[in-house]
């Protein structure tokens, strides 16, 4: 105990030091807390599960994906056509309508996305809103249910309201972009909950984009140029990997999806395949940014102790006259920087935590369709095993240096 007093009185010695390199430090592992953070939410995203998976089924030559909405009722059998083959759990279409709510000018504050879907496919198709629990769990189904009953309506996530200037019970006209002559109106009767997932996104009612397209067909007396490919995703949810493989093979080699041929991927593959064209910038993120703010950080710590132990060079020559070992001297200096360090790592990790999930709600930083992003529960240890590591690789020389004092040298000197 009087030698971890020792540690922290030697750390408030030189206060204004200490501030400096904590700051430096905790700025230091911030940083690199984001940076897992996003690698963390990126790697479990692409992580393939065993079981409970999801798969996308796509157009297999092009991109974007445009599949003819007949391709649903089969897909939806996952392509099953004899007895013994395997069929998903469940399933859910995308379609994507985007208009702009300025007839003559297309900004970007007045532009707006929608995936059009089944809306009974909120609740047990989408990521995290199928895990709602409690009141927020109820109070989406009663959104859920509104989006269900009223085809004009649409689901709003919250960022997305405040750059629209909405809120709900709001109604407005989307002049068609991608559908040209289609213009819809809509009734805002929700918004996505908190969580950041779905703050820039919206999801209307896939009905009332069907039901617009077969009216133009029969105005026009032609299909849309869009009506015959207007389903963009299908996704389907499989118990086991086994099951994913089975249905794989079912829908590719299925005669009914051949004008255009579809592909299935995984979940995981497919936001893998997504996230290749950022395969550089993630990659620079793993082994350049994050190794220099550690050697960095190593560095401003051995800085700091290593001014330290010159600056004491008298004060360890009459340590060892009164009895310390060098052992217990290099312990000694390699305890003050790790102390300091693991303190300054937690303050810095903690803070992030706190500031980013619970004061920012989320950090705003747009990868593929991930909007925001949120610091790892496991920053909480990061942050001070960072600390410590920094702290002991910085002064294992200065520490080195303190137990090899010659007090032969050190007090001619004085003399």
């Amino acid at each position: 105990m009087k030698f971890l007093l020792l540690m922290f009185k030697n750390v408030r010695r030189n206060l204004l030091r200490s501030f400096l390199t904590s700051m430096a430090t905790i700025m230091l592992v911030l940083v690199i807390t984001m940076v897992w953070s996003i690698l963390d939410f990126l790697d479990e995203a692409t992580r393939e599960k065993e079981k409970d998976l999801k798969a996308i089924i796509t157009e297999r030559w092009q991109i974007p994906s445009r599949m003819p909405f007949a391709y649903v009722s089969e897909l939806e059998r996952g392509g099953a056509r004899n007895p013994g083959d395997v069929q998903p759990t469940d399933s859910m279409t995308w379609q994507f309508y985007g208009g702009s709510l300025d007839k003559k000018t297309v900004e970007r504050n007045n532009l707006l996305f929608a995936i059009a879907m089944e809306p009974k496919k909120l609740e047990t198709m989408m990521d995290d809103l199928d895990k709602l629990q409690g009141q927020e769990k109820t109070d989406f189904h009663e959104v859920v249910l509104k989006l269900a009953a009223n085809k004009q309506g649409i689901i709003l996530g919250r960022d997305r309201l405040a750059s629209l200037n909405k809120r709900i019970g709001d109604k407005f006209t989307l002049y068609g972009l991608n559908y040209r002559d289609i213009d819809l109106e809509f009734t805002i009767v929700g918004k996505f909950p908190e969580g950041g997932r779905y703050d820039q996104s919206a999801v209307m009612n896939r009905d009332y984009l069907n039901d617009a397209l077969d009216a133009y067909q029969r105005e026009k007396k032609k299909a849309h140029p869009m009506g015959d490919r207007s389903l963009a995703l299908f996704w389907v949810r499989v118990n086991s990997k086994a099951d994913f493989q089975r249905i794989a093979e079912q829908v590719t080699s299925s005669p009914a999806f051949t004008n255009p041929a579809v592909k299935c991927e995984t979940a995981a593959s497919g936001v893998a395949n997504f996230l290749d064209s950022y395969r550089d910038i993630l990659a620079g993120m793993r082994w350049m940014l994050t190794p220099a703010a550690i050697i960095s950080l190593c560095v401003v710590s051995a800085n700091a102790i290593g001014i330290s132990v010159r600056e004491r060079r008298q004060e360890l020559a009459v340590m060892k006259v009164l009895g310390f070992r060098p052992l217990q001297i290099m312990m000694l200096v390699l305890g003050e920087s790790m102390l300091l360090g693991m303190v300054a790592g937690a303050i810095g990790s903690w803070g992030a935590w706190y500031l980013i999930n619970e004061h920012l709600g989320g950090l705003a930083l747009p990868i593929a369709f991930f909007g925001k992003f949120f610091i790892s529960s496991n920053a909480l240890w990061w942050g001070p095993c960072i600390g410590l590591f920094a702290g002991f690789i910085g002064s294992v020389w200065p520490s080195w240096s303190a137990c090899s004092v010659k007090v032969t040298e050190v007090f001619s000197k004085v003399a």
